[in-house]
């Protein structure tokens, strides 16, 4: 009489998915006979039905609520970035090109896209520059040239020269500070003056705790004595840190401001704004609060109108936009070129959940972006 056998029957099901289109998935199913069905598993039947039940439980699970899903998807999209062939992510930064001629290319950067590599970085801009070069101007072009550098999470104008000795030229125009550069950003406090200058120099220090981390913070040339403002001598690692605001639009809990940092010091704009202004950035969860790395703690009408609990915070994204650069005239151009990008998608459906609106001539986002825009 033969032995009793279990296995596991392989069989294809097709699922709704949370993208466009359904999900076609390999589910292990396991069967034995009823002599056998009271047989321990081994490791390996044990994993593979684990393994089934999961994608079981993917292929069931659908998010109802837009906004989570618009987080998932941003959360696999900035996985997806450092995954994808350079190929493929030169092609999709060559789709938002706002702005190209004999001496310049000017891209909308991505959220989540580094400009250079480091520790944990598989793929960054700087990495594609010689692809998309030869993309835009044939095979024997020169790689682009980097002409300054936005933070990984910080979206919209970066400029590229096509030779080195006019990206020293650009460098030269950033470093003198003849750019006039104007950021866009959300807030979950309202800055009070509504416009302002904040002039605090700023240092970078090791923040104590169980987490050994480095952070930039505000370095006060002055503090209050009594009721006085008393000059006090500053640390010669501060650098001097100017950052021009102004709100555009605001609700009781958070607000909309257009930032002009006159001086360009290391994530000036953020620390200026949270502990300058006590104005956090939306979706900062490296400096909205000094002493810990967590979660940006938002409140119950914020969360609300975002549709997230709290425990979802931590996939909102930074919302801080290079909105537009000025370039004064350079070389044969005998005029300033003004550069402006579009919001991402994420930011024009915050702005509209929190009840913030644009100025009237701004467009609520760029419907002509490629993958790499469907942000």
């Amino acid at each position: 009489m033969a032995a009793p056998r279990c296995g596991a029957l392989r069989v294809w099901v097709w699922g709704s998915g949370q993208g466009v289109g359904g999900l076609l998935c390999l589910v292990s199913k396991p069967f034995c006979t009823a002599a056998a069905a009271s047989k321990p598993l081994d490791a390996q039947r044990l994993a593979e039905r684990l393994r089934a039940q999961k994608q079981e439980q993917k292929a069931k699970k659908v998010l109802t609520n837009p906004v989570q899903r618009r987080v998932q998807e941003l959360v696999r999209f900035t996985q997806q970035l450092q995954r994808v062939h350079p190929n493929v992510l030169a092609k999709a930064l060559s789709r938002g090109i706002v702005h190209q001629d004999k001496d310049l290319v000017v891209i909308n950067k991505p959220y989540g896209l580094p400009v250079h590599g480091g520790p944990g970085v598989q793929l960054c801009i700087s990495d594609v520059l010689p692809i998309l070069a030869k993309m835009l101007h044939g095979h024997k072009a020169e790689p682009l040239h980097l002409c300054h550098r936005l933070d990984k999470e910080t979206t919209g104008v970066m400029v590229l020269a096509r030779e080195k000795e006019v990206a020293h030229q650009v460098q030269e125009l950033f470093r003198t500070r003849q750019v006039a550069k104007k950021y866009w950003a959300i807030t979950v406090h309202v800055p009070v003056p509504s416009a302002g200058v904040v002039d605090i120099p700023i240092i970078e220090k090791e923040v104590p705790g169980q987490q050994q981390h480095h952070k930039m913070t505000l370095s006060p040339s002055y503090r209050m004595d009594n009721g006085e403002m008393v000059r006090v001598r500053t640390s010669r690692k501060a650098r001097v840190a100017v950052t021009q605001y102004q709100v555009l639009s605001s609700t009781v809990s958070s607000a909309l401001l257009e930032l002009q940092p006159v001086t360009g010091v290391k994530h000036q704009l953020r620390v200026h704004l949270s502990f300058g202004l006590d104005c956090p950035i939306l979706g900062d969860h490296k400096y909205s609060d000094w002493s810990r790395l967590a979660p940006q703690k938002l409140s119950v009408g914020t969360l609300r109108k975002l549709g997230l609990p709290q425990s979802k915070a931590r996939h909102i994204p930074l919302h801080l936009h290079a909105r537009q650069l000025i370039l004064p005239a350079l070389g044969s151009r005998k005029e300033e070129l003004s550069l402006v990008c579009r919001l991402p998608r994420y930011f024009a459906h915050s702005l509209s959940r929190l009840g913030l609106k644009l100025p009237s001539q701004e467009p609520n986002r760029d419907d002509k972006a490629g993958p790499l825009g469907a942000q």
